[in-house]
């Protein structure tokens, strides 16, 4: 936890000097609060920087930010600020995690592993995936380029039937 609270420090620096958003999902509850607050502290500095939105997954799992989003969703539900007739994939969507955010286009799966290893379960659904045998410390900009050229030539219908 050392490690992750430095680099907290260094990554807040970072992103404010290159206009860097940074979003961090998953359950953050199980850290210390120092931990919670830095967190809490990087999102909230960065929230207005325009540039790239740079998203850390911490102690995150598909199932479980489901289940989280549910939770929430359903005592929402239970307080009456939601009404269930109103609860539709949008209104689901921003009590994820990822809330705010558009669903990745484009997966890049790594050491030739066919599965999604409870990674986004909810923002993956139309996501073109790409699978490359190249190790994830081996990944380089070439390889990069490959993923990208095998994603224009997609089509990308997004469940629809042509």
């Amino acid at each position: 936890m050392q490690l992750f609270r430095y680099y907290m420090v260094r990554l807040l620096k970072i992103a404010s000097a290159n206009n860097v958003r940074v979003r961090m999902i998953g359950d953050k509850s199980r850290f210390d609060q120092d931990i919670i607050d830095g967190i809490n502290r990087l999102e909230e500095q960065t929230r207005d920087n325009t540039g790239l939105t740079f998203v850390i997954a911490v102690n995150y799992g598909g199932r479980d930010e489901i289940r989280r989003a549910a939770a929430k969703l359903g005592a929402d539900c239970a307080a009456g600020k939601v009404l269930p007739e109103q609860i539709d994939e949008a209104v689901f969507s921003s009590y994820l995690d990822t809330a705010g955010m558009p669903d990745p286009d484009l997966l890049i799966r790594t050491s030739g592993e066919l599965r999604l290893s409870n990674y986004l379960l909810w923002q993956l659904a139309y996501t073109e995936i790409v699978v490359t045998d190249c190790l994830w410390p081996d990944f380089n900009q070439e390889e990069l380029e490959k993923a990208i050229v095998q994603y224009n030539k997609r089509d990308r219908r997004f469940g629809g039937v042509k």
